[in-house]
């Protein structure tokens, strides 16, 4: 088991859970690549849960070319039907569409603004909101930053970008600090930037 420390209890449920959240969770991303990958998999945590999209992340790297963009963005309704048999994925024919066809709006924003990144962390001003939560239950599904976000992908022509899924998205890749204020990682993650 891992070594014992608080952290925010929605991890506890297994180790991996656990690493994701002590290694990933709310450390500021700033790689086009990993804010495609998260992209990609919070669009397919819709209405499941995240430790089931946690136990398929190698099947959507091994089906997604490693979340490179430019070559899901090329990918053929044969490859995306050859994708839906693979049960290394959520096999919903939606979200992998979706997946391809986020992949090239994904192209567009970065021709846009030179990089995803650039573009994403806009919306926060270009530094991570640090929150100061005591208990889950403060932590709200979305925010007016989420739902600013959310609507520009959308008018953008993204699928699978609602407001829930883009704040769990930004909470992932660090736009905000959600760890609760007494998580060993809440002041880990706050000075990284």
């Amino acid at each position: 088991m891992l070594e014992e420390k608080f952290r925010c209890p929605w991890c506890l449920k297994s180790e991996s859970y656990i690493r994701y959240h002590d290694e990933e969770w709310g450390v500021p991303v700033h790689d086009d690549r990993v804010h495609f990958e998260f992209l990609v998999l919070e669009g397919a945590q819709a209405g499941l849960s995240w430790s089931t999209i946690l136990n398929k992340r190698a099947g959507y790297h091994k089906n997604f070319a490693a979340f490179d963009p430019q070559k899901v963005a090329r990918f053929t309704q044969a490859r995306i039907e050859k994708i839906l048999k693979d049960p290394g994925i959520v096999r919903n024919r939606l979200k992998v569409q979706a997946t391809v066809n986020n992949a090239k709006r994904f192209l567009e924003v970065q021709k846009e603004f030179g990089s995803f990144d650039n573009y994403i962390w806009g919306f926060v001003g270009g530094r991570p909101i640090i929150n100061k939560r005591k208990t889950l239950k403060n932590i709200p599904a979305i925010t007016r930053e989420s739902d600013a976000l959310s609507k520009d992908l959308i008018k953008r022509g993204f699928k699978f970008v609602g407001s829930t899924v883009i704040y769990a998205h930004m909470q992932a890749c660090g736009l905000v600090n959600d760890h609760l204020i007494q998580c060993h990682r809440f002041k880990e993650t706050h000075l990284l930037r």
